[in-house]
């Protein structure tokens, strides 16, 4: 197999990305919405959910989780809209990253998000590893999930992010010509260019590290004030970078997760923190993409 990974990147010469006004940081905003695109017996799977359920209740083969199921609604009955309104509180526009299969399941949801600007970016069609599924499969979740958005929020995406993607999921995105970018990699601080099948693709970098699923985790966040302080901290350490070098910052959301009472306080403080800095660029997936393409392109 030939080894076609990218070890250097920019390395010690990243590209001044001359955001917007002059920003030495821009911040992107992902939330993700899940809830009814989830491994679940009545949708064919063998086995219900058991990722980044909140309550460690591991998926049994051929049994219903009706507490996992639970949780999952919790997102998209109340946390999502506790999320819309505190976004819409500090004037900040996100990428609400759709599963579209979670999309159909609940179009007031997303249909509310796309009216007040937010990016609908796709999630693929459902909440799936697709490093097991067949060539042909994927593409045909890739066709659903294209249209599906589109019924659905009125308007095609334009960015993209799996999740857990596989070897082909990148190609055939790409063949479909439908992109401006997709978000499938943690190998930056940076946009990058890629070639994909003899064409140039743009990849602005997710974070599963600047991310609430670290609520989920033994050795993550316990509380508001742990995930506070954790991404204040990134923050103020790619503001000081941003000086010299102007950076980003992707903040990855599980309306599940942050979307709790007890623990949205935490984004309510690293949201008033970044707003008490200047040359701070809030951006969706889109817009940064867009910037890029103008200022470095292909």
């Amino acid at each position: 197999m030939i080894d076609d990974r990218d070890y250097v990147g920019y390395a010690d010469d990243p590209p001044d990305p001359h955001w917007p006004g002059g920003a030495r940081i821009a911040v992107n905003i992902n939330l993700n919405y899940e809830a009814g695109g989830e491994r679940s017996l009545m949708d064919g799977d063998g086995v219900s959910e058991g990722v980044l359920n909140d309550i460690g209740q591991p998926s049994l083969d051929g049994l219903r989780s009706p507490l996992v199921e639970s949780v999952f609604a919790y997102g998209s009955r109340v946390g999502a809209w506790r999320l819309l309104e505190l976004f819409r509180r500090f004037d900040v526009k996100v990428c609400l990253l759709a599963v579209a299969r979670a999309a159909a399941r609940n179009p007031r949801l997303v249909r509310a998000y796309a009216a007040e600007g937010h990016e609908i970016v796709s999630h693929h069609y459902r909440w799936l590893d697709y490093q097991v599924m067949p060539e042909a499969e994927e593409r045909e979740h890739i066709r659903l999930a294209f249209e599906t958005l589109e019924q659905v929020a009125g308007v095609a995406p334009v960015g993209w992010m799996t999740g857990r993607p596989g070897a082909n999921t990148r190609r055939l995105l790409v063949e479909t010509g439908r992109l401006l970018y997709d978000r499938d990699s943690l190998a930056d601080e940076l946009p990058y260019w890629v070639t994909v099948a003899d064409r140039r693709h743009l990849v602005v970098p997710y974070s599963f590290e600047t991310n609430d699923n670290r609520f989920d985790q033994n050795h993550g966040f316990s509380t508001g004030d742990d995930f506070a302080r954790y991404m204040i901290d990134c923050f103020e350490t790619l503001y000081a970078e941003g000086a010299d070098r102007p950076k980003m910052m992707s903040l990855a959301l599980h309306d599940r997760l942050i979307g709790r009472p007890g623990r949205i306080t935490g984004l309510v403080r690293f949201l008033d923190h970044i707003r008490s800095r200047d040359k701070v660029w809030v951006a969706t997936g889109k817009d940064i993409a867009e910037h890029w393409m103008r200022v470095h392109p292909a």
